[in-house]
């Protein structure tokens, strides 16, 4: 029998951290999944990583049609990247 994530009489080490505004911002931990942004980006090149962040964050800070402008530049830079190697 194991401890999984659900179990809400255990700390996982994270408690200290979670909300935390450089480590764990809120804005990048409130999703319903309990994944963190940077769990799924580190996994992506610069452009998409920064366009999946912006996309994750939008409405949770700051203005949310500027964050999601910001997902389509980084989504159209990637693009022009990969068109000069078709």
């Amino acid at each position: 029998m194991g401890v999984t994530m659900n179990d809400s009489n255990v700390d996982f080490g994270l408690s200290d951290y979670v909300g935390d505004p450089v480590d764990h911002p809120k804005h990048y931990t409130q999703h319903p999944s309990g994944i963190e942004c940077i769990q799924i980006t580190e996994h992506f090149n610069f452009c998409v990583g920064n366009a999946i962040k912006y996309l994750w964050r939008a409405g949770l800070k700051d203005d949310t049609i500027q964050d999601l402008r910001k997902a389509i530049w980084y989504i159209e830079r990637e693009i022009q990247r990969r068109q000069r190697y078709v």
